[in-house]
């Protein structure tokens, strides 16, 4: 791997996003509502692939703690959840963990769709508050 993580700085319309390559984590913070989602998670959609096609068998975990997202973000959280199926589905071993805040239904729903659309990751809902 040419470098050994990705972070981009959250704005005020999208996420704090830290990749860890070296570690095997991909973390989102905060809310996404982007004016252009491609500018935003393009570059993670690059890294992810090049990551999951020399991951090797590596255990890979994704965590999503947000707080909002629009449509459009909402297609690219399901693109980089299709990515992690077909890697789990070859054999990588992938964990999803969607915190949400224990009274907010809206984001456990979310994620409780997004769980169904997916076959071979292990998905795991976590009611917890908020960490700043």
């Amino acid at each position: 791997m040419v470098s050994d993580s990705l972070k981009i700085a959250a704005t005020e319309r999208s996420p704090e996003i830290e990749f860890d390559f070296g570690q095997g984590t991909l973390r989102f913070r905060g809310e996404s509502y982007p004016e252009d989602a491609s500018a935003v998670f393009g570059p993670v959609f690059v890294a992810l692939d090049r990551f999951l096609a020399e991951a090797g068998g590596r255990n890979v975990l994704a965590e999503f703690d947000l707080a909002y997202f629009n449509s459009s973000s909402a297609k690219a959280l399901m693109n980089i959840f299709q990515r992690l199926d077909g890697a789990a589905a070859a054999g990588t071993p992938v964990s999803v963990r969607w915190l949400h805040a224990p009274d907010d239904d809206t984001m456990r729903e979310f994620g409780e769709d997004f769980q169904e659309d997916l076959e071979h990751v292990v998905f795991t809902l976590v009611a917890a508050e908020p960490t700043d």
